[in-house]
């Protein structure tokens, strides 16, 4: 049966790291939660470092919607300048291969949104017989 689940977070280092528990949590007997666990952790990453999420006061919304086949991971901020896709770096680049790391473990993803908020998203597939 689908389901869905959303945290709010306040938009500090240690959040990511509850971002991952929280995506652990949901997903402790899912093959696919290392992976979905590292996705939301670079999302994470880039609304503190890239939005107004890291500001103070700052917050981003992490959710995932599990269907058959598929999860759909992604992190909601505050907004900003730039776009998400120009913060993709080269392999050979320190830093900054986030969302390069989220496009290589995914099927999809995407960005939706301006620079008031956006969700940066990302899907994984997963067993059908997956869903709880």
């Amino acid at each position: 049966m689908p389901w869905r689940m959303s945290r709010h977070f306040l938009g500090s280092r240690a959040s990511i790291t509850e971002a991952r528990r929280f995506v652990s949590y949901l997903l402790k007997d899912w093959p696919v939660v290392e992976d979905a666990e590292l996705i939301v952790s670079e999302l994470a990453t880039n609304a503190i470092r890239h939005t107004a999420s890291g500001r103070f006061g700052g917050r981003f919304v992490v959710s995932v919607h599990a269907q058959p086949g598929q999860l759909w991971l992604g992190v909601m901020d505050e907004g900003g300048n730039g776009t998400p896709e120009l913060l993709m770096s080269r392999l050979d680049e320190p830093g900054g291969r986030g969302l390069l790391i989220v496009s290589r473990m995914s099927v999809a993803w995407g960005v939706a949104g301006d620079d008031n908020g956006r969700t940066v998203w990302a899907i994984l597939p997963t067993p059908v017989s997956g869903i709880r």
